[in-house]
Protein backbone atom coordinates (compact mmCIF):
# COMPACT_ATOMS: atom_id res chain seq x y z
CA UNK A 1 0.00 0.00 0.00
CA UNK A 2 2.96 2.22 1.04
CA UNK A 3 4.62 1.30 -2.53
CA UNK A 4 1.61 2.28 -4.52
CA UNK A 5 1.03 5.59 -2.58
CA UNK A 6 4.64 6.80 -3.14
CA UNK A 7 4.34 5.66 -6.93
CA UNK A 8 1.06 7.05 -7.69
CA UNK A 9 2.10 10.92 -5.79
CA UNK A 10 6.08 10.40 -8.10
CA UNK A 11 4.05 9.96 -11.38
CA UNK A 12 1.59 12.45 -10.71
CA UNK A 13 4.40 14.96 -9.12
CA UNK A 14 6.09 14.57 -12.87
CA UNK A 15 2.74 14.73 -14.79
CA UNK A 16 2.57 17.79 -13.63
CA UNK A 17 5.99 19.02 -14.04
CA UNK A 18 6.21 17.81 -17.42
CA UNK A 19 2.41 18.94 -18.55
CA UNK A 20 4.15 23.03 -17.10
CA UNK A 21 6.98 22.96 -19.03
CA UNK A 22 5.93 22.19 -22.10
CA UNK A 23 2.60 24.23 -22.34
CA UNK A 24 3.60 27.59 -20.93
CA UNK A 25 4.10 30.31 -23.54
CA UNK A 26 5.91 32.96 -20.89
CA UNK A 27 6.35 36.67 -21.05
CA UNK A 28 8.21 39.41 -19.02
CA UNK A 29 7.11 42.86 -18.57
CA UNK A 30 8.31 45.54 -16.42
CA UNK A 31 5.54 47.04 -14.33
CA UNK A 32 7.90 49.95 -12.39
CA UNK A 33 9.02 51.32 -15.78
CA UNK A 34 5.64 51.20 -17.35
CA UNK A 35 4.34 53.55 -14.18
CA UNK A 36 7.48 56.04 -14.66
CA UNK A 37 6.72 56.45 -18.12
CA UNK A 38 2.93 57.30 -17.73
CA UNK A 39 1.83 60.42 -18.69
CA UNK A 40 -1.49 60.09 -16.71
CA UNK A 41 1.37 60.08 -13.34
CA UNK A 42 2.51 63.65 -14.17
CA UNK A 43 -1.11 64.45 -14.59
CA UNK A 44 -2.37 62.90 -10.89
CA UNK A 45 0.33 64.04 -9.01
CA UNK A 46 -0.29 67.73 -10.14
CA UNK A 47 -3.81 67.20 -9.32
CA UNK A 48 -3.02 66.11 -5.88
CA UNK A 49 -0.55 69.05 -5.51
CA UNK A 50 -3.64 71.26 -6.27
CA UNK A 51 -6.17 69.16 -3.79
CA UNK A 52 -3.57 69.81 -0.66
CA UNK A 53 -1.91 73.07 -1.15
CA UNK A 54 -4.52 74.81 1.13
CA UNK A 55 -3.94 72.31 3.91
CA UNK A 56 0.05 72.94 3.70
CA UNK A 57 -0.39 76.48 3.32
CA UNK A 58 -2.25 76.62 6.55
CA UNK A 59 0.39 74.37 8.16
CA UNK A 60 3.25 76.16 6.98
CA UNK A 61 1.94 79.39 8.00
CA UNK A 62 0.91 77.97 11.45
CA UNK A 63 4.53 76.69 11.70
CA UNK A 64 5.78 79.86 11.11
CA UNK A 65 3.69 81.27 13.71
CA UNK A 66 4.22 78.64 16.47
CA UNK A 67 8.62 79.43 15.55
CA UNK A 68 7.90 83.13 15.87
CA UNK A 69 6.61 82.91 19.48
CA UNK A 70 8.98 79.98 21.11
CA UNK A 71 11.79 82.36 19.62
CA UNK A 72 9.93 84.92 21.34
CA UNK A 73 9.81 83.14 24.45
CA UNK A 74 13.15 82.26 24.54
CA UNK A 75 14.50 85.66 23.73
CA UNK A 76 12.03 87.56 26.33
CA UNK A 77 11.13 84.81 28.48
CA UNK A 78 13.89 85.70 31.25
CA UNK A 79 12.25 89.55 31.50
CA UNK A 80 8.71 88.52 31.62
CA UNK A 81 6.52 88.32 34.09
CA UNK A 82 6.12 84.35 36.01
CA UNK A 83 2.32 84.98 34.74
CA UNK A 84 3.42 85.93 31.22
CA UNK A 85 5.77 83.50 30.92
CA UNK A 86 3.36 80.70 31.78
CA UNK A 87 0.45 81.81 30.07
CA UNK A 88 2.88 81.78 26.92
CA UNK A 89 4.33 78.55 27.31
CA UNK A 90 1.06 76.99 27.87
CA UNK A 91 -0.12 78.92 24.09
CA UNK A 92 3.06 77.66 22.71
CA UNK A 93 2.56 74.06 23.65
CA UNK A 94 -1.09 74.26 22.96
CA UNK A 95 -0.45 75.52 19.72
CA UNK A 96 2.78 72.89 19.46
CA UNK A 97 -0.06 70.12 19.87
CA UNK A 98 -2.64 70.98 17.32
CA UNK A 99 -0.11 71.55 15.20
CA UNK A 100 1.35 68.09 15.27
CA UNK A 101 -1.58 66.47 15.25
CA UNK A 102 -2.89 68.72 12.03
CA UNK A 103 0.17 67.56 10.70
CA UNK A 104 -0.06 64.24 11.36
CA UNK A 105 -3.35 63.99 9.65
CA UNK A 106 -2.36 65.79 6.43
CA UNK A 107 0.99 63.63 5.92
CA UNK A 108 -1.86 60.61 6.16
CA UNK A 109 -4.43 61.78 4.31
CA UNK A 110 -1.66 62.77 1.36
CA UNK A 111 -0.45 58.93 2.11
CA UNK A 112 -3.79 57.85 1.55
CA UNK A 113 -4.46 59.49 -1.76
CA UNK A 114 -1.32 59.19 -2.85
CA UNK A 115 -1.94 55.46 -2.40
CA UNK A 116 -5.48 55.52 -4.27
CA UNK A 117 -4.42 56.87 -7.50
CA UNK A 118 -1.45 55.04 -7.62
CA UNK A 119 -3.60 51.66 -7.01
CA UNK A 120 -5.55 53.11 -10.05
CA UNK A 121 -2.92 53.75 -12.47
CA UNK A 122 -1.71 50.05 -11.41
CA UNK A 123 -4.79 48.43 -11.84
CA UNK A 124 -4.91 50.03 -15.49
CA UNK A 125 -1.81 48.67 -15.75
CA UNK A 126 -2.67 45.29 -14.86
CA UNK A 127 -5.45 45.03 -17.35
CA UNK A 128 -3.20 46.43 -19.91
CA UNK A 129 -0.61 43.54 -19.14
CA UNK A 130 -4.42 41.20 -19.29
CA UNK A 131 -5.27 42.15 -22.69
CA UNK A 132 -1.50 42.20 -24.17
CA UNK A 133 -1.42 38.36 -23.04
CA UNK A 134 -4.65 37.36 -24.16
CA UNK A 135 -4.19 39.00 -27.54
CA UNK A 136 -0.53 37.23 -28.04
CA UNK A 137 -1.17 33.84 -26.26
CA UNK A 138 1.00 34.11 -23.09
CA UNK A 139 0.23 31.73 -20.42
CA UNK A 140 2.12 33.41 -17.61
CA UNK A 141 3.83 37.02 -17.70
CA UNK A 142 6.13 38.04 -15.19
CA UNK A 143 6.94 41.26 -13.99
CA UNK A 144 10.80 41.96 -15.03
CA UNK A 145 11.70 42.62 -12.04
CA UNK A 146 11.11 39.54 -9.96
CA UNK A 147 13.15 37.40 -12.86
CA UNK A 148 16.70 36.39 -12.36
CA UNK A 149 16.74 34.65 -15.95
CA UNK A 150 14.55 34.34 -18.96
CA UNK A 151 16.18 33.03 -21.86
CA UNK A 152 12.90 32.55 -23.93
CA UNK A 153 10.77 35.18 -22.62
CA UNK A 154 9.74 38.12 -24.66
CA UNK A 155 9.33 41.34 -23.30
CA UNK A 156 5.94 43.02 -23.64
CA UNK A 157 6.84 46.03 -21.54
CA UNK A 158 6.39 48.08 -24.92
CA UNK A 159 3.34 46.73 -26.13
CA UNK A 160 1.63 47.17 -22.72
CA UNK A 161 2.80 50.98 -22.17
CA UNK A 162 1.14 51.34 -26.00
CA UNK A 163 -2.38 50.00 -24.88
CA UNK A 164 -2.14 51.57 -21.19
CA UNK A 165 -1.36 54.97 -23.15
Amino acid sequence: MKKLLCAAGLGLALAVSAGAQAADKIAVVNVSSIFQQLPQRATVAKQLENEFKGRATELQSQERDLQTKMQRLQRDGSTMKASDRSRMEKDVMSQREAFSSKAQAFEQDNRRRQMEERNKLLSRIQDAVKKVASDEGYDVVIDANAVAYAANAKDITADVLKQVK
